[in-house]
């Protein structure tokens, strides 16, 4: 009995661990505990237990450690654990409809399921949404001129949408943050994110030559049309402060 306890004792003080990564992207020795633990009922059970209680708490934010184990759970098709996951987190980490204009609830469950290509079309359709709720103008791609018709609130539900479903590796603020990285020079920022050619510096094509996996390079999505000029997205990252 003491030796069990011990054994639960330990691993709440692993998983605790954790999910204090906060929204750092995801490494493979983490990723690696994470789907060991999840193919124990024991761990299983704490983890889900422990995201369910942080959840409960007053102004939570997911990371996306827990975007990560909430994937993992659903992929693996067990009905008893997801049904007992989905009673407590029925749509997903982030409760929408309270806190923004849209309902982003068909983007959360796109995401979670790592449709990105999908995601990628239907969150541009919300920034244009936004703008057009504001000018009552149609838009199919907007201007820099638009961007601060999008509220802060907005654009952080999309970018939190878009890191936590993603293991930290995709978002609009984890695209300014390597273009920062890059001394705000757009030629190395489409470099990094692979939005170019390698060696020929020709943009490339939409949607084929783009990758709509997990396996994309960090900051590789969600795409922005820099084919009309960079000042567009320079108003979108000014507007990210987190």
């Amino acid at each position: 009995m003491k030796k069990a306890e011990t054994t639960i004792k330990d691993l709440k003080e692993e998983i605790n661990v954790i999910l204090s990564h906060n929204n750092k992207a995801i490494s493979p020795k983490i990723e690696a505990k994470i789907n060991k633990m999840i193919k124990q009922d024991m761990s299983r059970n704490i983890i889900i237990s422990s995201i369910v209680n942080k959840y409960q708490q007053l102004n939570y934010t997911p990371s996306s450690v827990e975007g990560f184990i909430y994937q993992k759970i659903i992929e693996t098709q067990d009905n008893k654990m997801i049904q007992e996951l989905r009673n407590h987190l029925p749509e997903g980490l982030i409760q929408l409809d309270k806190s923004t204009q849209i309902n982003y609830q068909p983007l959360q469950e796109l995401l979670i399921k790592k449709n990105f290509q999908e995601a990628d079309e239907l969150t541009q359709k919300f920034l244009c949404r936004l703008v057009e709720e504001k000018t009552n103008n149609k838009k199919k791609w907007l201007y820099f001129t638009d961007i601060h018709f999008i509220t802060k609130n907005e654009l952080f539900t999309i970018d939190l949408l878009w890191k936590i479903y993603s293991k930290g590796k995709f978002g609009f603020s984890i695209q300014k943050h390597i273009w920062i990285k890059q001394n705000k020079q757009w030629d190395k920022l489409w470099e990094k994110i692979k939005w170019q050619k390698a060696k020929t510096g020709i943009m490339k094509r939409y949607p084929q030559e783009f990758t709509w996996s997990i396996d994309a390079p960090e900051g590789h999505l969600p795409l922005f049309n820099q084919l009309r000029g960079t000042q567009t997205l320079a108003y979108l990252f000014q507007k990210i402060d987190w």
